[in-house]
């Protein structure tokens, strides 16, 4: 794995915390998204579908901040959107990092060269570059031509000034498990220190709706390119062994929504970073107020098919830390990629899906509307006094 031993045991002792404490629920890494606004339109990406007012909204460092202590998981990923659109995202960062928390800054790379003098090498920053495959993926997956080129530039140029750089890596149906092993054994000799992989989650709102895995694919896939790579042994991945074992199919886990909980210019986000059925203004109405067996794999229709980090890799954790014997098994001897896999959800008693999108979109337009005519308002009586 290519977890630093520093995060593993922070990350490590604070899920030993919870346990001895008895908390069923707790954060694991906070999705932070100040901004949706994007320069790229990825097919299959269902996070910039917005009017352009909500795409002009972005979090202050006040809420950024205040959200993270509000939380207090562990690690923080900054998604979005492009994150480094955000103007004051280094002072976002620094503060983060003041916390002693591990930041990763997901990026397109688009801007990262432009961007680098802003920000220093840290053992809690580590830089999130989206490469969903090699030049061929990629390209196709972002839909403009040489992204990939100018990500791995950024990525060498980030890697030379003594930044930690992972790889954002999802993967759809469309992808061949040799490509797959190819483009990860590239990724040593640009100097990767780790991977992030995951199967793509079928976003209501994006694009292609053609190319989304099904969970049976996801598990076949995940073993036919795990297995061109001893189990995965050859590649770091900074991901739990049981994670990679679950997408190979042999562990069954129910997923952990509550484990990644995510912050928006809505404000947090239930259920999960993956579905936006419902906002709320604090982390502890979110913790208390969601109905969390209403959703997940089995429960709701949405999530028939997701097996995204972001809700298994808790999942994962905790199943390391309940059985770390098997999880040393995993990491020694690689994923299993043969026989018999593990039973599957059942997905007969699943609630159907309600498409409620709109409507919050509705709702944050009528707020920020609000908002524009009271300080056009105040503006006026400022004037009149003047």
């Amino acid at each position: 794995m290519a977890i630093p031993f520093l995060q593993v045991a922070r990350v490590g002792a604070y899920v030993v915390k919870q346990h001895l404490a008895g908390r069923k629920r707790y954060p694991l890494a906070l999705m932070l998204e100040p901004l949706f606004r994007c320069n790229l339109a990825c097919s299959g990406c269902g996070k910039i579908d917005y009017p352009d007012p909500i795409l002009d909204q972005r979090l202050s460092i006040q809420q950024c901040l205040d959200a993270v202590d509000e939380c207090g998981a562990p690690v923080v990923s900054i998604a979005g959107g492009e994150p480094l659109l955000h103007r004051d995202m280094p002072a976002i960062v620094e503060g983060i990092i003041a916390r002693k928390r591990f930041v990763y800054l997901c990026t397109n790379a688009l801007l990262l060269e432009k961007k680098l003098d802003q920000y220093q090498p840290n053992p809690y920053f580590v830089w999130s570059v989206h490469l969903d495959g090699d030049r061929d993926m990629h390209d196709a997956s972002v839909c403009q031509p040489g992204v990939y080129d100018r990500a791995v530039q950024a990525i060498r140029a980030a890697k030379a000034r003594g930044f930690r750089v992972n790889i954002n890596c999802t993967l759809f149906n469309n992808a061949q498990p040799a490509q797959v092993a190819s483009f990860f054994d590239t990724l040593k000799g640009i100097g990767v220190d780790g991977i992030t992989v995951s199967p793509g989650y079928a976003y209501e709102r994006a694009p292609d709706q053609q190319h989304f895995l099904a969970r049976n694919k996801t598990r076949q896939l995940f073993r036919d390119i795990l297995e061109l790579g001893r189990g995965g042994k050859n590649w770091a991945f900074s991901q739990s062994s049981l994670f990679l074992d679950f997408l190979a199919g042999n562990q069954t886990y129910h997923c952990t929504p509550w484990g990644n909980p995510t912050r928006t210019v809505f404000g947090w986000q239930r259920p999960c970073y993956l579905l936006g059925e419902g906002y709320v203004n604090s982390f502890r109405e979110l913790m208390d107020g969601t109905d969390w067996d209403a959703y997940g794999t089995g429960n709701y229709e949405k999530c028939a098919d997701c097996m995204v980090h972001s809700g298994y890799e808790a999942s994962a954790v905790a199943d390391t830390i309940a059985h770390p014997l098997k999880a040393m098994g995993v990491s020694l001897r690689g994923v299993r990629t043969k026989g018999a896999m593990a039973p599957d959800i059942l997905l007969d008693k699943q609630r159907p899906a309600e498409y409620v999108f709109s409507e919050h979109v509705a709702i944050k337009l009528s707020e920020i509307g609000g908002t524009k005519h009271a300080r056009q308002r105040a503006e006026a009586v400022a004037a009149q006094g003047r």
